[in-house]
């Protein structure tokens, strides 16, 4: 299977989010994903993007994020990074155990990992893969992720109304 390729090179503007956005949708359109799939991919997506911009290029517009997406034999593949110096990502915890945290750490990742099939972190911590099993697209997988992110949206509010 031939492995196709994209790459975007971003300037650490919160405006570039929406060039993210148009690739989403430009790649569910061609590779004929349901609107479900676009949705956990867009958001994903734009959750590495911010977390990029905001906690690794710190919003330095002389920064750059680049976003690579490769379609290979295993399904779709998006590559964020950032210029920063990296983060442990192995310490951020996890956003259900502590429900009266009021700043979410880590909420961004939770999504990311709750809505993607395959997440991995690279180096230092400055570059995430996002991966997304094109056999794994059906209806059974879309209700899972829907579930998983209104729990998560339960557990936001309960906290932000203490």
């Amino acid at each position: 299977m031939k492995t196709e390729q994209r790459t975007l090179r971003l300037q650490s503007l919160p405006e570039s989010i929406h060039k993210v956005e148009q690739l989403v949708e430009d790649i569910c359109e061609e590779y004929n994903l349901n609107n479900s799939y676009l949705g956990c991919i867009n958001v994903a997506l734009t959750e590495a993007f911010t977390n990029a911009l905001m906690h690794g290029n710190k919003q330095d517009p002389e920064k750059i994020i680049t976003i690579t997406f490769e379609k290979k034999s295993t399904g779709l593949t998006f590559t964020v990074k950032d210029e920063g110096q990296g983060f442990d990502y192995q310490s951020i915890p996890d956003v259900k155990d502590d429900g009266k945290e009021k700043k979410f750490p880590g909420r961004g990742i939770f999504l990311i990992k709750s809505l993607s099939d395959d997440v991995n972190f690279v180096g230092n911590g400055n570059e995430i893969e996002i991966g997304f099993k094109i056999s794994s697209i059906d209806f059974e997988t879309a209700v899972d992720r829907i579930k998983k992110l209104k729990d998560y949206s339960k557990t936001t509010e309960k906290v932000l109304d203490n």
